[in-house]
C-alpha cells in the first residue's frame, strides 16, 4: 500500500512536472508562461517517434505505408490517393498557361496580354539588395551540413529563436525595430549569443581627433568596455570571461533590494546555457552592454532541430535576419559615407555635421595638414556598415 501510494505520489509529481515545463499562454497571443528549456526538450523527446525528428531520409515507400496504417486506408485506396496527389497530375502536359496569344478574339485574353506587356516592360535586369541578402542568408542555412560529422547538430537539439531589437534611445523614442533575429542551440552559452550580436556602439571609437586625424585609434569600445548582462526572469547573467569585466548588474540588484523589490540573483552567462534558463516565449527580456545600450531581447520560437535546418554547429548562433539600415552620406559630397562627426564647426553648414574623409581632410587642413580653425572632430561608424 506504502508502495502504492508512493508510485501514485512520483506519478503525480511527474505529471505537474510535465505540466509546468509545457508552453502555455499567459497573456493570449503575447507570452506564455514561465517553463524550463531542458526539460521543454526531454518532455518533446519522450512523447514523439524519434523518426519524427531523425536527420535520416526515410523511404517514400515506408512513408505512405505509414500514413495508410494511420489512416486505416487499404492499399487499393492509398495507390488512388498517390495517383491522383501525384505532382505529375498538376501539370496540363505541353500546354503553356504564362503565354498569351497575340491573336486572340476574346477581350479579357487581349487585355491580359495587355498587362503581361507592361509588366514586362518594368521588369529590371538586376534584383534588389534586400532579396540577395535575404537569399544569401538561406543558401547558409537551409539543409546545410558539415564535413566533419562530429560538427553535426545532435538529433533531438534544442533550437530557439531570438529577436533582438534596437536599443531604445527615449528622446528620440518613436517604435521598436528588430534589428536582428538568430537561431542558437540550447546547448549553446548565453556568451556565444552576446559576441554573435552586433551593435554600432560596440565599434565606436572614444576621443578627440581634430589636432591628429591620421593616429590610428589603438582600440574600439567593444575591446575596452567588455562588461555586459542577459536578464531572464530574476536572474542577470555578467559576462565575466576577461579580468577587466565588472558585474555591472551588482548596483541594480542593491538598489532593488533597498526597495523592496523581489530579490535578483546573478550568474555567469560564460557558465549557463540555453538549456539552463527559465523563460517566456515572446516576453520581452533585457541585453545590455557599453554601460547603458539596452535592447530589447524576446525569444519567439522554441522546437527541435529537423533535417532540414542548418545542421553545422560552427554556424551557430545562426543568424536568419538582418534590418538593412541607410547610409548616411557626407554633407559636403553627398556621395560617399559618412567617417567623420563635427561640432563647434565653423566651415560645416550645420552643427553637428558629417564628412566623408576626402572632403574632411580638404575642408579643414592644408596641404601640410595643419588645422585650419577651431572645431571638433570624432570618429564617426555608419550604422550601415553592418549591411
Amino acid at each position: 500500500m506504502a508502495a502504492a501510494a508512493s508510485g501514485g505520489g512520483a506519478g503525480d509529481g511527474d505529471r505537474a512536472d510535465a505540466q509546468e515545463n509545457v508552453p502555455t499562454y499567459e497573456w493570449e497571443d503575447k507570452n506564455t508562461k514561465a517553463f524550463h528549456v531542458a526539460a521543454f526538450g526531454r518532455l518533446w523527446r519522450e512523447k514523439l517517434d524519434p523518426a519524427l525528428y531523425c536527420y535520416q531520409d526515410t523511404e517514400e515507400d515506408a512513408e505512405h505505408a505509414q500514413l495508410a496504417r494511420e489512416l486505416e486506408l487499404s492499399e487499393e485506396t492509398m495507390e488512388e490517393l498517390r495517383v491522383i496527389c501525384s505532382p505529375d497530375s498538376l501539370t496540363g502536359g505541353d500546354v503553356r498557361t504564362d503565354v498569351v496569344p497575340h491573336d486572340s478574339s476574346l477581350k479579357t485574353v487581349r487585355l491580359r496580354k495587355r498587362k503581361q506587356d507592361y509588366k514586362d516592360s518594368l521588369r529590371r535586369d538586376f534584383p534588389a539588395k534586400q532579396d540577395v541578402f535575404a537569399s544569401e542568408l538561406e543558401n547558409l542555412a537551409i539543409g546545410r551540413r558539415p564535413m566533419d560529422p562530429e560538427l553535426l547538430v545532435p538529433e533531438g537539439e534544442i533550437i530557439l529563436t531570438v529577436n533582438v531589437l534596437y536599443p531604445v534611445i527615449f528622446e528620440a523614442f518613436k517604435f521598436c525595430r528588430h534589428h536582428m533575429t538568430l537561431q542558437v542551440m540550447g546547448s549553446q552559452k548565453l556568451s556565444e549569443l552576446r559576441d554573435a550580436i552586433c551593435c554600432v556602439s560596440d565599434l565606436q571609437v572614444y576621443g578627440e581627433f581634430s589636432s591628429t586625424p591620421d593616429m590610428a585609434p589603438e582600440f574600439i569600445s567593444k575591446d575596452l568596455y567588455k562588461s555586459a548582462f542577459f536578464f531572464f526572469e530574476g536572474v542577470f547573467y555578467d559576462d565575466m570571461r576577461y579580468p577587466e569585466c565588472t558585474a555591472i548588474s551588482k548596483s541594480t540588484i542593491e538598489w532593488a533590494k533597498s526597495h523592496d523589490f523581489p530579490t535578483y540573483r546573478s550568474a555567469k552567462m560564460e557558465e549557463t546555457t540555453f538549456n539552463d534558463l527559465v523563460v517566456k516565449i515572446g516576453y520581452p527580456y533585457l541585453y545590455c552592454h557599453q554601460g547603458d545600450c539596452e535592447h530589447v531581447v524576446i525569444i519567439t520560437d522554441i522546437r527541435l532541430a529537423h533535417r532540414d535546418d542548418c545542421l553545422d554547429k560552427n554556424l551557430y548562433p545562426l543568424l536568419i535576419y538582418k534590418h538593412r539600415m541607410l547610409t548616411r552620406k557626407c554633407s559636403v559630397c553627398n556621395l560617399y559615407i559618412s567617417r567623420w562627426l563635427t561640432t563647434d564647426d565653423h566651415l560645416a553648414p550645420m552643427d553637428p555635421c558629417l564628412f566623408c574623409d576626402m572632403c574632411f581632410r580638404t575642408l579643414h587642413y592644408d596641404k601640410e595638414g595643419n588645422k585650419l580653425g577651431h572645431f571638433l572632430a570624432y570618429p564617426y561608424v555608419d550604422p550601415g556598415a553592418f549591411n
